[in-house]
């Protein structure tokens, strides 16, 4: 359907949802292989992701929030700074952002409306779309540079047309293996397809299976390769549930960041903030940014603030305490089990929802059995149901009810639950979405 007049936000957004397949509802047909819709999209628009400088960052887990901080820092150096990230939560203009700042609804519909002809002609995925709206809104608005998340992979990922200054692959785990490949090596080398060459490249995490796909390729394209714990070890000093304390260290185990305040909790952000001090160091040592102490105090201090970042082990109540946190894959949930150990409480509720392409074998098997569950389905097309997930857990030993909403699952929790319980709701970023 083509519009004549002018469209409202609501119905650019339906067009997106409606005409263009997208992955987060409906799975893997909606990828389209390859980079030629997004490189046509982008010849269409004249190369907007050539006008200012980028960086790039895939992984599997703490990509988003390695992004986020970094772009923390970036604005807090006086820069103007354009975040891609995804999926969205609430609002579809989250994944792209300047400063902090939601793309505006007008520039959302410009974008649908004065480019439908061409997204009909070119017929790209819905990433594709957000991808190159992203960065033609970047253009628009002359940011100074860009930080750019992939969405699935890094290879033939569609943000994977940028030439960036720094690429970051933050770690490797299994998740989405029916599409990236059932071992670490085969997972790495598609994220290892990020590394361009003569940029330096920064890896969060060293592992015995990936670091041999990872050095093999920065050789081949000439790229200074930087794992992360090879300069820096970190201590976590102290926590709250608004902030978190480090203090880091060189491999001479000499103090250079003490009571490094960063507004995030978590016990998995540690590895994030390696990653981001990695890549802070590299583009001094590379660039002509400068960044100093201050400015990284100041950036990790405000990294929500600044960047308006939510998911990420929000605070929805204090008393009873009710956490949510987007993780999702066996990484991602070793790390939330890991985490509600370190919080005192009684009894321990879980909200739990998951899509159907997840590994429910590998998830149940981490999960704590003497939670009670309220076992849901997160309102999308992927969503397994509240049924099937309640048998199947109702099988391995866990105990719970089913219910068919997130809303109505919560809301039982929170009736059930006393005033020192924990409450957790989790399982997949839309269960998250549908709370925060």
């Amino acid at each position: 359907m083509y519009y004549y007049k002018k469209m409202t936000y609501q119905q650019a957004i339906q067009y997106l949802y409606s005409r263009l397949p997208m992955f987060q509802k409906v799975g893997s047909k909606a990828l389209k292989e390859g980079l030629t819709n997004i490189i046509a999209l982008s010849e269409y628009l004249q190369k907007p992701h050539l006008a200012y400088p980028t960086i790039h960052i895939a992984g599997t887990n703490g990509k988003g929030s390695t992004a986020h901080l970094i772009a923390a820092i970036l604005q807090e150096h006086g820069l103007k700074v354009g975040l891609y990230t995804s999926p969205h939560y609430r609002d579809f203009r989250e994944r792209i952002k300047i400063n902090g700042n939601y793309i505006s609804e007008n520039a959302v519909i410009d974008f649908i409306q004065n480019h439908q002809t061409a997204v009909e002609n070119i017929q790209p995925s819905y990433f594709e779309v957000t991808v190159a709206m992203a960065f033609d809104y970047f253009r628009n608005e002359k940011v100074d540079i860009a930080v750019i998340e992939t969405g699935l992979g890094g290879e033939t990922d569609s943000t994977n047309i940028i030439e960036p200054i720094l690429s970051v692959i933050t770690n490797v785990s299994f998740d989405h293996v029916g599409v990236l490949g059932n071992t670490l090596t085969a997972i790495s080398t598609v994220k290892s397809g990020i590394i361009k060459k003569n940029t330096p490249v920064v890896i969060g995490e060293k592992h015995s299976e990936t670091m041999p796909v990872f050095i093999k390729k920065a050789a081949k394209e000439t790229a200074s390769i930087t794992f992360a714990n090879d300069i820096f070890n970190i201590k976590k000093t102290s926590e709250s549930f608004k902030s978190t304390v480090f203090d880091i260290f060189n491999k001479k185990n000499e103090l250079i960041f003490e009571k490094l305040a960063v507004q995030i909790f978590g016990n998995y952000q540690s590895k994030n903030v390696l990653t981001t001090l990695a890549s802070i160091q590299k583009l001094n040592e590379t660039t002509h940014y400068n960044i100093s102490e201050t400015t990284i105090r100041k950036g990790l201090k405000q990294v929500k603030s600044l960047t308006n970042m939510i998911g990420r082990w929000d605070i929805l109540n204090e008393k009873p305490l009710i956490l949510t946190d987007s993780g999702h894959n066996e990484a991602g949930i070793q790390n939330i089990v890991d985490q509600l150990k370190s919080i005192p409480h009684e009894a321990l509720h879980i909200v739990l929802g998951v899509v159907n392409d997840k590994d429910l074998d590998k998830m149940l098997s981490l999960l704590p059995k003497e939670a009670m569950y309220y076992f849901t389905k997160p309102n999308v097309p992927r969503g397994l149901s509240e049924l099937l997930l309640k048998e199947k857990a109702i099988q391995k030993g866990f105990k719970g009810e089913s219910y068919k909403s997130v809303t109505i699952a919560l809301n039982t929790a929170k009736a059930a639950a006393a005033m020192k319980d924990l409450i957790f709701i989790g399982g997949s970023s839309f269960v998250v979405a549908e709370v925060v």
